[in-house]
């Protein structure tokens, strides 16, 4: 079966733009952007509608290439003093002169809805989240959404990165999954993936993830997005290799995709009422 993540993520948004009318004070989300980068500026036009849609309010902040450090941190210390604005983005990727880590740990951590911040981090290392991070929330949502248990399941998650890997097997740890972290210096690692119940691709390689990756029956959540050619876009798995292997699979795009924004948007509403 094929996972509709563009469905659910719909359903969601949904049930926070009915949560959001109920509020006294709305939610108010910041996204800066520095820099042209068109796939950014097609996130950040993602973002906007998906505020639009769901009630929260929403301002944008677009900066040239050559913005420095102390520009883009200034701006950041102005919308952490902000009271009318209860969430900041700063899109990524940003330019190679600007520390990522720096800025991204200047943001406030109670308006911290990329839950980038350590201490935020931390809340989630310890089971105690005010912020889960987008991406790797969404991929729990999913599951949780198609009454696919994780609980006392294999779950091997294939990438170690600080946004999705690491946060990732954070999560399903958290719904009682039995969960191992591989990366691209596991050794057998096709061996340890092909244990799986259900198994999670971010090691940000196209097509990476194939047939002997992957055992009869498993879910197979496909994190990763590439472009081929300029052109078709395809994830970290081998969708036509894998498919018939699985129980269930995310698409690329239409799977985890859509999901990240609408778990954007419950962090946003989680700003205002947690």
């Amino acid at each position: 079966m094929i996972i509709d993540g563009k469905k659910i993520a719909e359903i969601i948004k949904d049930e926070i733009r009915d949560k959001v009318a109920r509020l006294e004070k709305k939610p108010k989300l910041a996204v800066v952007l520095v820099g042209g980068d068109p796939a950014s500026q097609v996130y950040v036009s993602g973002k906007k509608r998906a505020c639009e849609y769901t009630g929260i309010l929403s301002e944008s902040h677009e900066l040239p290439e050559n913005t420095s450090t102390e520009e883009l941190l200034a701006l950041i210390d102005r919308l952490n003093g902000d009271e009318g604005v209860t969430g900041i983005l700063v899109q990524l990727p940003l330019p190679a002169h600007i520390s990522t880590e720096t800025v991204l740990y200047r943001i406030s951590r109670d308006k911290d809805v990329d839950c980038f911040h350590p201490y935020n981090a931390g809340l989630l290392s310890i089971g105690k989240p005010r912020f889960s991070p987008c991406t790797p929330a969404g991929v729990i949502e999913l599951l949780k959404r198609y009454n696919i248990p994780i609980e006392g399941k294999n779950c091997v998650v294939i990438g170690r990165s600080n946004i999705v890997g690491k946060p990732m097997g954070t999560l399903l740890l958290a719904q009682n999954g039995t969960v191992t972290t591989a990366h691209s210096r596991t050794r057998d690692l096709a061996e340890i993936s092909a244990r799986a119940d259900i198994l999670v691709a971010t090691i940000g390689k196209p097509k990476f993830v194939t047939a002997e990756f992957v055992k009869e029956g498993a879910v197979v959540i496909d994190v990763g997005i590439h472009r081929l050619d300029g052109k078709k876009l395809c994830g970290d798995v081998d969708f036509d290799a894998v498919a018939e292997k699985t129980a269930y699979i995310t698409p690329v795009p239409g799977g985890v995709g859509p999901m990240t924004i609408a778990m954007l948007m419950q962090n946003c509403l989680n700003g205002v009422i947690l």
